[in-house]
Order: structure tokens, then C-alpha cells, then sequence
């Protein structure tokens, strides 16, 4: 049965649990593996300094970066332009929705649920908005899982499919670890915006990306009775 498949329990789930969180942390509940999280990644005899040496504070730095809106949108950017000039203008348009969509998610739920940074340490990045959701964390799940999901269906191979989404998953563990090592999110943060990433992605995927090859397949199928070639032959 489709319900039962991972590709519908695994965001189904995510779903629900950012809603659950979203409601504790609305309600103004405190997680007590936040703070034991968080004060994991510090120095006992000084919780200002995170745990490591110097150069591994500033790789955590540069990591955390790439869940940046330059670094998320130049990878939005260079996906997009290499679908299109590979003629998957749809599947390259439903990415950038995809991603558009989800910056303007992310910044009214910061807006509207307004949680404060983590107060218990000082923090090791510079900080803007409000804390939850994770921007960083629930936008690289929505960029590098709608790249991974996009590109999958435009090269309609298994491999490189499953290529994408390990360094996808890589790059999103990396990116929401680094969240919480540099103290400027509460784990409960991350974890809400790993949920709500993973739905969001794969909603858009499985909907944009099923228009998109649909569209595709009956352009095929009617450039290939235009040349006597029987439905659904490629041309060459």
C-alpha cells in the first residue's frame, strides 16, 4: 500500500512532529534536552567556549555557512539553470517555488512564533531573527532535498538519485549540528526544522515533480507522433 511506503510515512511523520514541537514551544514549554545539548558541545570549566580547537571553531563556522541564504541560493541558482539548459524547464521553475516558498515559510514563522536564542551560552555566530524553526536547518533540508528530488527525476536514474540525497542528508546533518555547536539554536530548533524541511521538500517534490514529468512525458509522446514514432518513444 502507498501509506505505508517511506516516501509518504517519512514526511507524514515530520509533519507531525514539528507541529508537536511548534505547540510545546508556543505554549512556552522548556525541552530539557536543550540545554544538555547544548552544553555537550561546551567547555565544563568555560560553557562560553565550544568545545575543539580554534580551527575546528572556524570550520563549524564555514559549515554553518553553507546553510546560508547566499550559499542555499547559489546552489538554487546553479541546479535550476543545469535542469533548464538540460530542457527540464518545469522540473527547474517547480525548484525555485520550492525554495521560494519555503524562505517566506520560514520567515513568518519566526515572525509569528517569536522563541528567543539560547540563552545560556554565548554565541560563536551572529544572529538575526527569532529561533524557531531553524532557518538554516529547515532551509538546506528544502533546497538540498528538492535539488536531490528534482535532479532524480530529470536523470530518472536510481544511482545518481541516491547520490544526491546522501550528500544531501550529509550536508543537512552537518549544517543543523553546527546550528547548536556555535550556540545559536536550541536543539528543539533544529530537530523542528529538519521536520518541517523534509515535509515541506518532499511535498513539493512528489507534487511539482509529478506535474512537471507528467508535462514532460506528453511532450515526448506528441513530438514522437509528429515524426510516425510510437507513443512514448524518445527521439533521439
Amino acid at each position: 500500500m502507498f501509506l505505508l511506503q517511506p516516501r509518504f510515512l517519512l514526511p507524514t511523520a515530520a509533519a507531525f512532529g514539528f507541529l508537536g514541537l511548534a505547540i510545546f514551544v508556543i505554549a512556552g514549554r522548556d525541552f530539557a534536552f536543550d540545554t544538555r545539548l547544548v552544553m555537550l558541545f561546551r567547555d565544563a570549566a568555560d560553557p562560553s567556549t565550544p568545545l575543539g580547537p580554534a580551527w575546528f571553531r572556524e570550520m563549524m563556522r564555514d559549515v554553518t555557512a553553507l546553510g546560508s541564504f547566499v550559499a542555499l541560493g547559489t546552489m538554487t541558482v546553479v541546479a535550476a539553470l543545469t535542469l533548464r539548459l538540460c530542457g527540464h524547464w518545469r522540473l527547474a521553475l517547480g525548484l525555485i517555488v520550492t525554495v521560494l516558498s519555503g524562505v517566506a515559510a520560514s520567515t513568518l514563522l519566526k515572525i509569528a512564533i517569536g522563541r528567543e536564542r539560547p540563552d545560556i551560552v554565548e554565541h560563536a555566530a551572529l544572529t538575526f531573527t527569532a529561533s524557531f524553526p531553524s532557518g538554516h536547518a529547515f532551509l538546506s533540508a528544502v533546497v538540498l532535498l528538492g535539488i536531490a528530488g528534482f535532479v532524480g527525476i530529470a536523470s530518472r536514474r536510481a544511482d545518481i538519485s541516491r547520490i544526491c540525497l546522501w550528500v544531501a542528508w550529509l550536508l543537512i546533518i552537518a549544517i543543523g549540528v553546527s546550528r547548536i555547536y556555535l550556540g545559536v539554536h536550541w536543539p528543539s530548533d533544529v530537530l523542528g526544522g529538519w521536520c518541517l524541511g523534509i515535509t515541506w521538500s518532499s511535498v513539493a517534490v512528489a507534487w511539482l515533480g509529478r506535474l512537471a514529468a507528467q508535462a514532460e512525458a506528453r511532450e515526448a509522446g506528441a513530438g514522437g507522433a509528429e515524426l510516425g514514432m510510437p507513443p512514448g518513444t524518445a527521439r533521439e
